[in-house]
């Protein structure tokens, strides 16, 4: 079967591996799709590469099929459409004994830590896997794990209905906030600069706004009588990202933070004290959440085909990668593991 191996930086290679099949408590999935994240992307340049090691299989982003089933494991069957929760956690450190296993703090990531969904078949755990419903198209069901992402983010920031909100941010995850945020009965605006972004969040109905040519902190203002946001999700990475959630929030408004940012960042802490902010960090997801992006996407809550700007087959996926990183008109990209004939 295929795989995509890592090989150090921008170098991937389209190889043939051996199947694994599964031990007992564990499960073999025939991949349909694997998505490419931002994560996916750093260890692409090279950045993870103290953490991933050569030749490693990348990808957690996805969906597939039961294709066999390990000893002891009854609640899969071949053929069943399944997508996997991609952490395993230690069940002993202190996040673990708390109730906070998916912020474990001897994580093993499926993906960057041991190999992951970017080949053919994928065995893993049967416990980390979840059952989709038969009609949820393949395609839609790889982006369960970026949804459950937000539904995370948006369950950590308490928001009620009604709440004011603002998203910096307008990349997959950045829309899938709002949209969660917008379902959960928040009033959302998307702060984004690119064009191609700001389009796909008006197609989802979502409010975006151009950083470049708006003065948001105005404009929120005036949309809340002074008063400024309940909610603000800072999702773009950016020191200017930061300095905006900061700056539009309310007496007591709370500051998701969701992007990884790659180096310490300037926080203007006399607002905080001012207006006595709240800072929330936002990792990963729990397993309520993952179904509870099942649910969304099944019942066409949140449309993830909008997101979906390019689907590839694995030979492609240097294409891909690229396409990806030099963003303009790409949001999510796919890898498409099934036969053409399929």
């Amino acid at each position: 079967m295929k795989a995509v191996v890592y090989r150090g930086a921008r170098r991937l290679d389209v190889t043939e591996v051996d199947a694994l099949p599964p031990g007992p408590g564990e499960v073999r999935i025939a991949v349909a799709y694997t998505g490419i994240c931002g994560t996916d992307l750093h260890i692409f340049h090279g950045d993870m590469d103290a953490r991933v090691g050569a030749a490693a299989v990348l990808g957690h982003e996805m969906s597939g099929r039961i294709a066999e089933v390990g000893d002891g494991v009854t609640a899969f069957a071949v053929g069943q459409p399944v997508t996997v929760m991609p952490t395993r956690t230690c069940g002993r450190c202190v996040a673990c004994r708390r109730g906070h296993s998916h912020i474990c703090h001897a994580m093993r990531f499926l993906g960057i830590d041991s190999p992951g969904a970017m080949q053919a078949s994928w065995t893993v755990p049967a416990e980390l896997v979840l059952p989709l419903p038969d009609g949820l198209p393949l395609r839609h069901a790889a982006l369960i794990e970026p949804v459950a992402v937000a539904v995370h983010d948006v369950r950590r920031s308490g928001i009620a209905g009604g709440e004011r909100v603002v998203v910096v941010g307008g990349g997959p995850v950045g829309v899938l906030i709002a949209t969660v945020a917008t379902r959960r009965g928040a009033e959302v605006l998307l702060v984004e600069p690119d064009p191609f972004r700001r389009a796909v969040a008006a197609e989802a109905g979502i409010d975006a706004v151009d950083p470049t040519t708006t003065d948001v902190v105005a404009l929120v203002d005036d949309r809340t009588a002074g008063a400024g946001a309940d909610v603000a999700f800072e999702v773009s990475g950016a020191a200017g990202g930061v300095e905006t959630a900061v700056a539009v929030l309310t007496t007591r408004g709370r500051l998701v933070m969701v992007a990884i940012h790659p180096q310490p960042r300037a926080v203007n802490l006399h607002r905080f004290f001012w207006r006595e902010l709240e800072l929330l960090g936002a990792r990963l997801y729990e397993r309520d959440d993952m179904a509870e992006a099942v649910r969304l996407v099944a019942s066409g809550a949140v449309a993830p085909e909008r997101l979906i700007s390019r689907v590839e087959p694995v030979e492609a996926v240097d294409a891909a990668f690229t396409a990806l990183e030099r963003g303009g008109g790409v949001m999510k990209v796919l890898i498409d593991w099934q036969e053409p004939t399929r």
